[in-house]
C-alpha cells in the first residue's frame, strides 16, 4: 500500500476518535477542541494524499475509490454529530443522500469495470463542507462567524446539488450501459 492510500486509511481510522470527542463531553467543552483538531488533521490528510499521489504518480484504483469514500465518512459523521443543533437536519439529509447516490453510482460503474474519480465540483464541495464543519464545531458566538457559518452551510448545500448533477451528467453512460 502506497503512502497516499495509507493516509486515506489513517483518515478513516481517525473517524471513531473524532466522533467520540464530539459526543462525549469533558473538560468544559475541551472535547470539541480535540474533535476539531482531529477533524483538521484528517482533512489535511485528504489534501496531502491527493498531492502526493499526483506528484509521484501513485494514483491507484483503490485511492480513486477510497479517498472520496473516506471524505464522505468523515464529513457525514461530523454532520450527524452536528445535526439539529448547528445545522438543519434537512440539509444533513440532502448532503448524506447525495453521498449515497454517488456511492451507488460508483458501485454500478465498478460492476462495469469502471472506476470513477472525484470531479472538480466534488472536490470543491468537500472543501466547503470541511470548512463548514470546522466553523460549526468551533461555534464562535460572534456575528461575523455566525454569518460565515450560514454562508458555508448554504454554499455546501449548493455545491452538493451541483456536484451531484455534474457527476451524473458526465457519467450518464454508466447508467445506459448498466441497462437502466
Amino acid at each position: 500500500m502506497n503512502l497516499p492510500n495509507k493516509l486515506t486509511m489513517f483518515r478513516v481510522a481517525l473517524i471513531p476518535f473524532f466522533v467520540a470527542f464530539m459526543l462525549i463531553p469533558f473538560g468544559d467543552g475541551a472535547n470539541r477542541y480535540v474533535a476539531v483538531a482531529i477533524f483538521i488533521i484528517a482533512s489535511l490528510t485528504d489534501l496531502a494524499d491527493g498531492k502526493i499521489a499526483r506528484k509521484y504518480n501513485l494514483i491507484t484504483d483503490f485511492g480513486k475509490f477510497m479517498d472520496p469514500l473516506a471524505d464522505k465518512l468523515l464529513v457525514c459523521s461530523a454532520l450527524i454529530c452536528l445535526s439539529g443543533n448547528s445545522i438543519p437536519v434537512w440539509i444533513v439529509i440532502v448532503i448524506i443522500s447525495r453521498e449515497f447516490i454517488i456511492s451507488g453510482f460508483r458501485l454500478i460503474a465498478s460492476d462495469q469495470g469502471i472506476v470513477l474519480a472525484a470531479s472538480w465540483w466534488g472536490k470543491c464541495k468537500t472543501t466547503a463542507q470541511m470548512i463548514m464543519v470546522i466553523l460549526l464545531i468551533f461555534d464562535f458566538d460572534l456575528v461575523f462567524f455566525n454569518v460565515l457559518e450560514q454562508i458555508f452551510i448554504y454554499l455546501s448545500l449548493a455545491l452538493t446539488v451541483i456536484s451531484l448533477a455534474d457527476y451524473l451528467w458526465k457519467n450518464r453512460e454508466v447508467l445506459t450501459k448498466g441497462g437502466m
